[in-house]
């Protein structure tokens, strides 16, 4: 080995060391402890941070004892923000506190008419309890109930049922025609009401299918039609008739090949088709296109009951599926009485916020927070979690939100909008109460100046995005050791 000058002074180095641990250490060897008031007092508050991000846009957040309910830190927490997805937060309370963590949606198989020798006299109807979560394995399971009732044959028509929900074209008017997370409402829904659409370029021109397909069945559907039209754009044009979802495709955007979900807007005619083509397969004969009932009159053949509310709520709030929110949200207001919009609905649920949890700035336009024009404040949405209480029945539904440092623990709801991102929840540490926080960041004059095009994946709207979502990361381990440490 080649003898150095830094080999050498790393070795003196390392002799002097040596040399002096051979003796008692005159003092102790650990670190003087840091004065805790001098630490706290060199760490930035919540606003410096917001102004170093320089976000473009508005950010209001608070933060408080999760137990006391005490804010430790705020900035600008009673500006009106969109909630985005994090009202689905709030929701979830509704949905548990009007119809209990044991509910149980229903969908019910009723014959109008008696059952001869495998034969239904009558009419079979499908009937939707408003299930979010019902899909084609669901209606499979259904067909497989009667057929070991030994039916065999449908006399009349399969008819559905879609009143126990209104009906609502969908969610949110501002949203373009076809993005999957915007589909019809009813009372009969199937695989959140989504048609699955999928391409394969063969020779010049594309095979495409439409489906209703979940984990068993890839069952093909006629009341949702594709073309693929030789144009530049737009991507997708829809139009609706009586029956029909009529959907045409640019050749120009398709490649050579691929799939996407779109989304349904004859939501029962699309579980009853699903249902017979099940139903066919599975060797029980049925006649005729599927039919609307006005009513549901007759002897129940099988029900299917969904899970109980908590499993529905925590995969809502992990996966932030809009029509779940919006169904939990229009089952619990119907408890006191119909309710014909998802405003109508959702007027209840802050009347409820307000009242329950003392909520003062809050106005939802809906469910899910997909709607834009939903408002509330740092401060309210802070008053909900304390409310709900860091041992309550929310935070065990969160998804657990991982920060690079692993001393503290955060559950809470993620939303996002185009320049528009919104965060919370609770978060623990080593020792202190935990706290309860939200964070609203949003550009909004940005946000509403975009087109329709435009609205799917804006300029500009991932990188707005991904410093937002930082400066949450970064003030959430700032409150972390400034009060739980």
């Amino acid at each position: 080995m080649r003898l150095t000058r830094r080999h050498m002074l790393a070795g003196l180095a390392s002799a002097t060391a040596t040399s002096a641990w051979a003796e008692a250490p005159s003092g102790s060897i650990r670190p003087r402890p840091r004065n805790p008031e001098e630490y706290l007092a060199r760490l930035p508050g919540g606003a410096d941070l917001v102004r170093k991000t320089r976000l473009p846009g508005q950010v209001g957040f608070a933060v408080a004892n999760a137990r006391t309910g005490e804010i430790l830190d705020s900035h600008e927490p009673d500006l009106p923000m969109p909630p985005a997805s994090t009202a689905k937060a709030l929701t979830t309370l509704w949905a548990l506190d009007r119809l209990g963590a044991d509910y149980r949606y229903e969908t019910t198989a009723v014959a109008t008419g008696p059952v001869t020798n495998g034969r239904i006299e009558g009419d079979l109807i499908l009937a939707g309890g408003g299930d979010p979560v019902l899909d084609t394995d669901d209606l499979a399971s259904v067909v497989m109930a009667l057929k070991a009732q030994g039916i065999r044959e449908i006399g009349g028509k399969v008819k559905v049922y879609t009143g126990a929900l209104p009906f609502l074209h969908e969610i949110d008017v501002e949203q373009p025609d076809h993005v999957g997370y915007n589909p019809a409402i009813c009372g009969l829904n199937l695989n959140f009401n989504r048609v699955h659409f999928g391409w394969e370029r063969s020779g010049n021109s594309y095979s495409v299918t439409m489906d209703g397909r979940s984990g068993n069945y890839i069952p093909a559907v006629e009341m949702a039609r594709m073309e693929v039209i030789d144009r530049s754009g737009p991507v997708y044009t829809y139009e609706q008739s009586d029956r029909t979802d009529s959907w045409t495709v640019a050749r120009a955007a398709l490649g050579s090949g691929g799939s996407r979900w779109l989304p349904v807007r004859y939501p029962g005619l699309y579980a009853g088709e699903v249902f017979q083509t099940v139903a066919r397969a599975e060797g029980i004969m049925t006649a005729g296109p599927v039919e609307r009932a006005d009513a549901v009159e007759g002897v129940v053949l099988h029900t299917h009951r969904s899970d109980v509310l908590p499993p529905l709520l925590e995969d809502m709030l992990r996966y932030s599926t809009n029509i779940t929110a919006e169904i939990m949200g229009l089952t619990a207001s119907q408890t006191l009485g119909p309710v014909r919009t998802l405003q109508g609905s959702a007027d209840r649920m802050n009347a409820w916020l307000k009242k329950t949890y003392g909520l003062r700035t809050v106005s939802l336009e809906d469910h899910s927070g997909l709607g834009d024009d939903s408002r509330i404040t740092a401060t309210d949405m802070v008053r909900a979690m304390v409310g709900s209480g860091p041992g309550g029945a929310l935070r065990p539904l969160m998804k657990e939100f991982a920060l690079d440092d692993r001393r503290f623990q955060v559950d809470a709801k993620t939303g996002t909008l185009n320049f528009v991102s919104a965060l919370t929840g609770y978060v623990s540490g080593p020792s202190g109460d935990p706290l309860a926080f939200a964070i609203f960041c949003g550009d909004i004059p940005r946000r509403d100046a975009l087109t329709m095009a435009q609205r799917e994946r804006p300029e500009g709207g991932r990188g707005w995005i991904a410093v937002a979502k930082g400066l949450q990361r970064n003030l959430l381990e700032l409150w972390g050791k400034k009060y739980l440490l």
